[in-house]
């Protein structure tokens, strides 16, 4: 069955959830794997996997199995297809970072990405990672096949051809009906990406978003930081260059930017306004102002992502594109009028319409509004507020963030979500890959009664 380790306590990167499972389990390859579920679903332990422990949630706590999937990292094969497109398979434990590596190997790269490269790309598809774009879709949307091992300790294999309901919740199903061992991508080839990053007024920002020449539509992947209290934006558009554009950006340049002040000064900043509360709107002023305009190349993945080193707590949701800017000014208002200090900027990204069940971009051209709370601030009062806003327009939470809607109201949000929850108690009718909190986002699963620790 793979190394055991302790049990321990598991904390997740933003220390909003924490589990003491009674077995923490390290399976080597496939077979272990499989032995792994089998003898936790026979000891009628609950099973739960986990990659890098960056979603916000509970998703992956568990007093029973917990398996962490890093030694199934492997990177299989690159295929061909009929119809030109290639597709990769790797192991489901293996990190953004290290997938991101060995495709730029191979020539090949994600069609889109988020900004962190840490999580397992199990993780990323099973929570509804996504990165921005409006005419492309969230990491699930690449994923064309699966390899799952389900409740009974069956390895299955998956895609749109091939059980294609289990397929939907294999790929973005917060493992729901199974741990997956490995992924199926489609990929493309390698491309370089122009970066242009500047601040502008919000104001600007808002009035140009739209139409066929706007910020949205007229580049390949356009997203916006705003700053509360003050009414200025960092833009970032990133568009596709030929292989011969090279305009790269000066090291020293870079470190100033990405950790000196997004990392370190951003940092103290955010730990004055813990302490001095009343300084916060000039701190965001100063930060939206000292960041000044930079332009560079490069390959896509060191475009795409960013380093994070100050911890923070996330609640993000999804709302149609059309409401977005009521929504932004909205926020605006509650913040002003509240009294609440919030020293993290708002972030907004875009989506294509999508046809995955539990995608937040399920039949309809999304915005994302992304609000974040420093670890040492409270949050609660400020999510809520957020909450109660984008309820209005039908926002729908991102799986893998804060927010606190139960199966009820998700019901009323996703199209298919019946399908969903028939899937899942097909698939897993004992409740093996059940925890609480996944009771609470999906309707309750029966539980396995334990019978051994």
């Amino acid at each position: 069955m793979g190394r055991s380790s302790p049990a321990g306590t598991w904390q997740n990167w933003a220390r909003t959830a924490s589990a003491t499972p009674c077995r923490v389990q390290h399976p080597r390859d496939l077979g272990e794997l499989v032995s792994t579920v089998r003898r936790g679903a026979r000891d009628g332990l609950q099973v739960r996997a986990v990659g890098g422990g960056h979603s916000f949630t509970p998703v992956a706590v568990t007093e029973g199995v917990q398996i962490r999937l890093d030694s199934l990292d492997a990177f299989e094969r690159v295929a061909g297809q009929p119809d030109g497109t290639t597709h990769v398979t790797v192991g489901a434990g293996i990190r953004l970072h290290a997938l991101n590596a060995h495709l730029a190997e191979q020539g090949l790269a994600m069609r889109n990405l988020g900004d962190i490269d840490k999580q397992s790309i199990a993780g990323a598809v099973s929570t509804g990672t996504h990165g921005t774009g409006a005419r492309l879709g969230g990491l699930a949307t690449q994923v064309v096949g699966a390899r799952l091992v389900t409740a009974s300790g069956d390895v299955v294999e998956v895609s749109a051809t091939q059980q294609p309901e289990l397929f939907e919740l294999a790929r973005l199903g917060l493992g729901s009906v199974g741990v997956l061992a490995a992924v199926t991508l489609e990929v493309v080839p390698a491309y370089r990406l122009e970066a242009r990053e500047e601040p502008w007024p919000l104001e600007d920002v808002l009035d140009q978003l739209d139409g066929s020449d706007g910020l949205v539509e007229g580049n390949d992947h356009f997203e916006f930081y705003w700053f509360p209290h003050t009414r200025r934006a960092l833009t970032k558009r990133n568009n596709r260059v030929p292989d011969d554009v090279v305009r790269p950006l000066h090291p020293v340049r870079g470190w100033v930017d990405d950790e000196l002040l997004s990392n370190a000064l951003f940092s103290v900043a955010n730990g004055i306004a813990t302490l001095a509360p009343s300084t916060t709107a000039s701190i965001n002023e100063f930060a939206a102002r000292a960041l000044s305009s930079r332009r560079y190349t490069a390959p896509s993945a060191e475009v795409f992502v960013s380093p994070r080193r100050v911890r923070f707590r996330e609640m993000e949701y999804a709302v149609p594109r059309e409401d977005l800017v009521a929504v932004l000014r909205e926020i605006d208002a509650w913040i002003e009028s509240s009294g609440e200090r919030v020293p993290f900027p708002v972030e907004v990204r875009f989506a294509a319409e999508d046809d995955l069940w539990l995608s937040t971009a399920y039949g309809r051209e999304t915005a994302y509004v992304a609000v974040h709370q420093y670890l040492r601030l409270p949050f609660a009062r400020y999510f809520a507020a957020v909450e109660r806003i984008v309820a209005q327009v039908g926002g729908r939470p991102h799986w893998g963030k804060m927010h606190w809607l139960e199966a009820d109201r998700l019901g009323e949000l996703y199209p298919r979500f019946a399908d969903a929850q028939r899937v899942r108690a097909e698939a897993d009718p004992d409740g093996v890959f059940s925890n609480r909190y996944l009771d609470r986002l999906l309707g309750r699963s029966r539980p396995p009664t334990s019978r051994a620790a």
